[in-house]
């Protein structure tokens, strides 16, 4: 069932509304959401919305947050979230990084007290508008098995980057550092298909194919599945992520940092560290290292050539970014495909708030 994108955005900010948010910040949030749905991110557009719902039913979420710098230098920032909606937060601590940057040349920020902030590639490309490259982090609840590890201490860690370049389309990396994002496995579970192999593993710490593992004990894989395939590699990307999002933030980190209110992980760890989730971000100006026109320049010649290499048959070799911008042209079109389940979670949504849906 495919939807028009601008009825599901109006939906989407009556909900935040609804529960508190000011009309800004309702904007806000939404139009992250729905910038997830139309590059084919489903698993954080507004398949999530009643999950932030649910953080605000479980007095997790502050719909009216008072954001503050609580440390500051020239090119650096800490600031509190007040347990507001990382949705929101995050593009205000990617402004504050941008204000820096076009003073000093780079800002840095980590943020403390927050929650999910949906995709990390919407935060970076918030850079780009004043062409800059831009950087996003943000750690996550305990889904993530180290590897060898059979208790889960990390989460899903996602790291964007976003660079502008001249005449083509920015490069935009914005990967999880697990074998796939917990939002797949929901996909999964709503479908009722299986897991693929080396996405996630049981409770024994066996190869499982089973999509609800991870409630029965068991925990997403590292980038890599398993050791033979590099598995180490996205235990230590996902590693920086929290550290540099919780330890150096102040926020909670590791085993301690709370769920999202998806089915099944609504309650916060008993023994805190820090406060709410953390994020990390930044913002360096280009011509900091070499003038900015000369570097897009070379970055035309860099993506033109990666496009232009030989593929294997019937695919083509793309950057990053571009499958996301196909699927927005595609989805503006043609409308949002939601699934049955995910509809339903709506539904639910217009009849508690009284909403048009």
């Amino acid at each position: 069932m495919s939807f028009e994108p601008q009825k599901i955005r109006s939906f989407t900010e009556q909900v935040f509304l609804a529960i508190g948010c000011s009309e800004t910040d309702a904007k806000q949030a939404a139009d992250v959401l729905i910038s997830a749905d139309l590059s084919g991110v489903d698993s954080h557009g507004v398949a999530r919305l009643a999950g932030y719902v649910r953080l605000y039913d479980h007095g997790r979420l502050n719909p009216k947050p008072e954001v503050k710098i609580v440390h500051e230098t020239p090119s650096t920032a800490t600031i509190d979230g007040d347990k507001g909606l990382g949705l929101v937060v995050a593009p205000k601590a990617m402004e504050i990084c941008i204000e820096k940057a076009e003073k000093v040349g780079s800002g840095w920020v980590s943020v403390q007290n927050s929650n999910h902030f949906g995709i990390a590639g919407y935060h970076s490309s918030l850079a780009l508008q004043k062409d800059m490259i831009g950087w996003a982090m943000t750690n996550a609840a305990p889904l993530v098995v180290p590897t060898f590890s059979k208790e889960k201490l990390l989460g899903t860690n996602p790291i964007s980057v976003a660079i502008p370049a001249k005449e083509q389309p920015a490069f935009l990396a914005d990967f999880a550092s697990t074998a796939v994002a917990y939002g797949k496995m929901e996909i999964l579970q709503r479908q009722g298909k299986p897991a693929p192999l080396g996405w996630v593993q049981d409770a024994e710490g066996n190869p499982t194919t089973n999509n609800n593992a991870v409630k029965e004990g068991g925990g997403l894989l590292p980038l890599g599945g398993d050791r033979e395939s590099g598995s180490h590699k996205g235990y230590g990307l996902g590693a920086i992520v929290d550290i540099f999002s919780g330890v150096l933030s102040g926020a909670n980190f590791g085993p301690w940092v709370p769920p999202f209110a998806t089915a099944g992980f609504h309650g916060v760890a008993a023994e805190q560290v820090g406060k709410g989730t953390g994020h990390f971000l930044g913002a360096m100006r280009i011509d900091g290292f070499r003038p900015a026109d000369e570097f897009k320049e070379n970055m035309d010649i860099w993506i033109n050539r990666f496009r232009s290499a030989p593929a294997v048959d019937g695919e083509k070799v793309q950057i990053p970014g571009d499958q996301e911008r196909n699927f927005k042209a595609e989805r503006l079109k043609s409308g949002l495909p939601l699934n049955d389940k995910v509809v339903e979670s709506l539904e639910e949504l217009s009849k508690r708030f009284g909403i048009g849906f």
